[in-house]
């Protein structure tokens, strides 16, 4: 059999690793396999874990298959129609404002381009946002300010290059591993290179940092604020570039002298030590190739902007923009966020990094798209877009490829903005997220593999995401579903398109339109771009000019940036800390994030049962001082409850949180757990220039909750009723695991009674208690197949399911030694392998320990023994915590 190898991108974060897909002949006799594209600039051949998971996440039992209106199958006509009649009526009656787009930045750049035309170009409104809102909006607008421009100066390379990486909120070890990988890599090569991480968590990015710097939580901009006043004291600005490159400087001067006039106040304001703010300014002064690399933990801030200006300012004040090496690098968080931001996917945006403010801009656009109702004026927001929607101002809305019920901050308004709205549209490939739960019509889309467009990666290099596998059932792409909506409403000459390369070259001419060097975004080349030249397009980075197919390394080189007079812009700052602090009656500080392994809210990587293996359950991350006082032990069950809804999440103690200050990662939906969804804690706080939300911070009190037991059920079938105070679904190879909590005194006749097996099936119910520890463990056995397992437990007790699980494969019949060792766990003969450490190859903390007392006493030998750390390189800063752990208990 032979197989075809077709190269594609990741759809995961914005690193934008290049795949290969490999394809068999059929589809019925294997998976197609995926591996690291060695020739993609991005990562050369390396995926992370998630990448490399990707051939998992492909069947899907919960894959949306037709359209559906009011809970019904219907044609994609009917579907259409509905929309459309809608969509004219709200209209009508009140005005194109009332109708919006919300998008992702997990779709592709045309799927964008179209929606934006549609909605700004075509109904007249500019309610056109995504969840890049939440993820990147500050950094556009800090460039803006800075550039003229949402221009990235810099590349990957300049990370490798630098002789000091200053790294800012960001834990791109878990986040953006294999970029980070690129940069441990070399560190290596060059030893004298310095690595500082500022960040009020200790995370595992922390591995290779010669200076962590835990500062009080949203105080960065103190710290860039002190290095503008400290270089000109020093003497080490370029004065040069000041003078004739840059506007504006002796008023920001003199702002961060008078905000952090000195080592001590900064210290204080920023909760470090003063001899750790000395040591990073002190190698600022002797490194000129530095890279500041920043990304969530700056941006979702009520005061983002400023923070990444006060970045900005530092890099401009001493000329390293534009070299090799130097430059402030916003990495974003997204598969397409940057392609987003390229055709105007937010809501202050006309198209091709044009914006209403520009003069002439609307009226340049509206020339080239021949657009009837042209918007005139920026849109809503993210936040501001909901908020309309609660009001009834907004009264129809088209969500793609996202879930705002998860992501979006205060969750009880999200959904009683949906809950108003009069027609609530979701296309997406899943049929049971939160919000499809709230939609009217759904639309089923492609998914990764099957759609066919281009992303953007975080250093402007434009790659091809191609459609290699038939879209099941009725799945249509995005762009085709705008189009037809588009269509229906009387602009059928404009969005007639047969193929999606016909989009991007209509995108690329845009981008060219009376642009002649006045705009950063431009790649005119593609403009007549063929069917075959884009099935074929190599990964190239913008700008793209005419006559130009090499693209563009790095931006600014010649020191003009895209300013009315070409000269960039400092902008005055003053740091200032969150709106909300802590309180008596909200006494802890909640920071957010993610973990390794799992993605957004898990559509796609909940899919994928290895990656659940390294952090399987929701948490909230505890200080041990905290923990004592409120009398928490780990992995029990806390409660965390703030101003705006609460949370059941297990506790992790652990000294990489402060005193004062906790921690708890993003991920968990309805769908995999009952009260885990973290923005029912966060407030509608925004940054009032880009309006993203202040993410990273909310005020909440902590509480352990008692009189309850621990239990894990594995079943054959999923559970119809869970009666517990907390269950999380973890998603397994066969059958299904849940991790859950019961009230306390729970007997065996309640716990077998709740899982309503009928007393006619033929099965048995085999039983183990022991009073004493309050254990109690049953499994229901029917024609010698397991049913249902369950283990009961006083305390969190860690049960490996691996085993257990296997028993529920459809062919396995159980054996008489198979019923002993279900009661038991697992058998004898079956290695514990502990908690997994190694995604790639399933290796957990047992065997590392074991190979660590057998002599393995580096990673290095580690991976030659057991292969972990050896793919991706995710693991390694977990692995070298084993190594003096157990070389100290055994000494």
């Amino acid at each position: 059999m032979t197989a075809t190898i077709a190269k594609t991108t990741c759809p995961y974060c914005g690193v934008g690793c290049g795949v290969n897909f490999t394809i068999p002949d059929s589809l019925t006799e294997s998976v197609p396999s995926v591996s690291g594209d060695l020739d993609h600039p991005a990562n050369f051949g390396r995926l992370c874990v998630k990448g490399s998971s990707l051939a998992q996440t492909l069947k899907s039992d919960d894959r949306l298959l037709a359209p559906m209106v009011n809970g019904e199958i219907v044609s994609w006509e009917s579907a259409v129609d509905t929309v459309s009649a809608k969509i004219e009526q709200v209209i009508k009656e009140h005005g194109p404002d009332s109708f919006a787009f919300y998008l992702s930045g997990q779709i592709l750049t045309e799927d964008y381009y179209v929606a934006n035309k549609l909605a700004k170009g075509f109904l007249g409104t500019a309610n056109v946002d995504t969840n890049s809102r939440l993820c990147m909006a500050s950094a556009v607008v800090g460039y803006k300010r800075a550039f003229g421009s949402d221009t990235v100066p810099c590349n990957y390379e300049d990370l490798e290059l630098c002789d000091l990486l200053i790294m800012v909120g960001s834990n791109a070890a878990w986040t953006h591993p294999i970029l980070y990988q690129r940069i441990v890599e070399a560190k290596k090569q060059r030893p004298n290179m310095k690595v500082v991480v500022i960040d009020p968590r200790e995370t595992a990015t922390c591995d290779i940092a010669d200076l962590h710097l835990s500062i009080k939580l949203g105080s960065d901009a103190a710290i860039f604020s002190f290095l503008l006043q400290h270089s000109a004291q020093m003497d080490i600005l370029d004065n040069d570039f000041i003078a004739q490159h840059t506007n504006g400087f002796n008023d920001a001067l003199m702002q961060a002298m008078e905000s952090t006039p000195n080592l001590v106040s900064t210290a204080k304001f920023s909760g470090v030590s003063e001899q750790a703010l000395m040591t990073l300014a002190h190698w600022w002064e002797k490194a000129e190739r530095t890279v500041t690399f920043y990304s969530q933990g700056v941006n979702q801030s009520s005061s983002g902007v400023d923070k990444c200006n006060a970045i900005i300012n530092c890099h401009l004040a001493t000329g390293r923009i534009g070299k090799e090496g130097t430059g402030p690098f916003s990495i974003t968080g997204q598969p397409n966020a940057m392609g987003g931001r390229e055709v105007g996917g937010l809501a202050n945006q006309l198209a091709a990094h044009m914006d209403f403010a520009t003069p002439g801009a609307q009226k340049l656009v509206q020339r080239f798209w021949q657009a009837p109702n042209m918007a005139t004026e920026n849109g809503l927001k993210a936040v501001d877009l909901f908020q309309a929607m609660e009001e009834g101002k907004v009264k129809v809305v088209w969500i793609m490829s996202t879930n705002p019920m998860v992501s979006l901050p205060d969750t009880a308004q999200v959904r009683r903005a949906l809950e108003k709205c009069e027609l609530v549209i979701v296309s997406d490939c899943k049929a049971n997220t939160d919000t499809t739960a709230m939609a009217d019509v759904l639309f089923p889309a492609t998914g990764w593999s099957e759609k066919d467009g281009t992303v953007t990666n975080s250093e402007r290099r434009i790659s091809r995401q191609r459609g290699l596998l038939p879209a099941p059932g009725e799945a249509k792409h995005d762009w085709w579903a705008i189009c037809e909506v588009a269509k229906r409403l009387g602009f059928q000459s404009a969005f007639s398109y047969h193929n999606v390369h016909e989009i991007f070259s209509e995108h690329a001419a845009l981008s060219a339109f009376e642009n002649n060097g006045k705009r950063d975004f431009d790649i005119g080349h593609f403009c007549k771009i063929t069917k075959e030249e884009y099935d074929n397009l190599t990964p190239v980075q913008w700008p793209v000019l005419k006559g130009r197919p090499e693209g563009t390394k790095r931006m600014f080189e010649d020191g003009r940036f895209f300013t009315p007079d070409k000269r960039a812009k400092f902008v005055p700052i003053v740091p200032v800390l969150p709106v909300h602090v802590a309180t008596p009656e909200w006494p802890f500080t909640l920071n957010t994030g993610r973990v390794r392994d799992q993605w957004h809210t898990m559509t796609r990587t909940g899919d994928a049962a290895s990656l659940t293996k390294h952090t399987d359950q929701p948490y909230v991350e505890i200080h041990p001082k905290d923990a004592r006082q409120l009398g928490i032990e780990d992995k029990t069950l806390v409660r965390l409850t703030s101003p705006y809804g609460e949370a059941l999440l297990k506790a992790k103690i652990s000294r990489a949180v402060s005193p004062g200050n906790a921690f708890a990662p993003i991920h968990w939906t309805q769908q995999f757990s009952n009260a885990a969804v973290v923005s029912n804690l966060i407030p509608q706080i925004v940054d009032p220039l880009s309006g993203q939300p202040e993410s990273k911070h909310a005020q909440v009190k902590l509480e352990a909750v008692k009189n309850v037991s621990y239990g894990v059920v594995v079943s054959a079938t999923p559970l119809d009723t869970l009666d517990f105070i907390y269950w999380c679904y973890v998603p397994s190879e066969h059958g299904y695991h849940y991790e859950v909590v019961w009230s306390v005194g729970e007997n065996v006749a309640s716990i077998q009674s709740s899982f309503k097996i009928s007393d006619q099936v033929a099965g048995e119910w085999l039983e183990y208690t022991n009073p004493k520890t309050q254990q109690i463990r049953l499994a229901y056995i029917n024609n010698q197949k397991l049913s249902v397992a369950v283990y009961l437990h006083a305390k969190p007790d860690s049960i490996s399911c691996d085993w257990l699980e296997s028993k529920l494969a459809k062919n396995v019949v159980l054996s008489e030694l198979d019923r002993m060792a279900i009661l038991v766990g697992t058998p004898a003969n079956v290695e514990d392998k502990g908690s997994i450490v190694c995604s790639c190859f399933q290796i957990g903390s047992k065997q590392i320990e074991k190979a660590v007392a057998g002599g393995a006493c580096s990673v290095e030998t580690l991976g030659a023994t057991l292969k972990c750390g050896t793919n991706c390189g995710s693991c390694l800063p977990e692995l070298k915590h084993f190594i003096p752990t157990i070389i100290e208990l055994s000494a």
